[in-house]
């Protein structure tokens, strides 16, 4: 008899869905083979619940393909349920897989202490728990490369929010709403010293050009300002997130 998917998996094989790209959904991805083991089921049978959800991602229609819609009628509904409350799902999925764990969910996120109880300690490992969803989406989407520079380290990686995390409540997980990069650039995006302005290309402000007799000005900065960033293959920075960041954060 055949196995069915419980609604549990379903919720488990989602949550990986929206963090890998398109072309790491198959059966030799080391998450893929991760959550097989944890739930039980084999390589191909999660691989193929993946490109089952892609068949009901607009992203991935739009782009010319199709994903596997055989079993699109099991996938759908969860599909619909979540589309809309990823900060829901990426939560509960986390709860699922500390429960398979015999663990707690603030061992699967790394949360050693916190004086925080009730409402606001289960606010706070649901930030922790999304925050890290949205780097394992924007560093898998970047192949784990700075936009700018091209480093590859993903410890010295930073999943940078375009309009930031507190400002936009429902663009937090958006993937168009990040940019890879290393932890410099990152802080020069965040601060408004650096921007991305038409075809991608950074550009640098002018209280950042105050320093341009400074040794360090020459190598990190002035060898970037007009550089064309490195872009995934799909959900590239949405240009009206960008010029949110130029209006509000570059030119402020």
């Amino acid at each position: 008899m055949r196995n069915v998917w419980t609604r549990d998996e379903l919720i488990l094989a989602l949550d990986l869905y929206f963090r890998l790209p398109f072309g790491r959904l198959n059966r030799t991805t080391p998450e893929v083979i991760e959550l097989a083991n944890l739930i039980g089921r084999t390589n191909n049978s999660v691989a193929l619940r993946l490109v089952n959800f892609a068949a009901c991602d607009p992203v991935i229609i739009e782009s010319g393909r199709t994903g596997m819609p055989g079993g699109i009628s099991i996938c759908k509904p969860i599909w619909d349920e979540f589309l809309d409350r990823k900060e829901d799902l990426f939560f509960e999925a986390q709860q699922i897989k500390a429960k398979l764990l015999h663990s707690s969910i603030e061992d699967i996120v790394g949360i050693t202490e916190t004086d925080l109880i009730g409402e606001d300690k289960r606010a706070f490992v649901k930030q922790r728990v999304n925050q890290d969803a949205f780097r394992s989406m924007i560093l898998n989407l970047y192949e784990k490369h700075c936009a700018i520079t091209g480093i590859n380290i993903p410890s010295l990686l930073v999943a940078s929010h375009i309009i930031p995390w507190a400002e936009n409540k429902k663009e937090r997980l958006n993937p168009e709403n990040g940019l890879c990069l290393s932890a410099l650039y990152d802080k020069a995006f965040d601060k408004g010293f650096i921007s991305i302005y038409e075809h991608y290309r950074v550009i640098l402000a002018d209280k950042l050009k105050t320093y341009i007799e400074e040794s360090y000005y020459e190598k990190h900065f002035a060898s970037i300002e007009g550089l064309e960033i490195s872009l995934p293959e799909y959900h590239r920075p949405n240009p009206q997130f960008l010029e949110w960041h130029r209006d509000c954060i570059f030119n402020n």
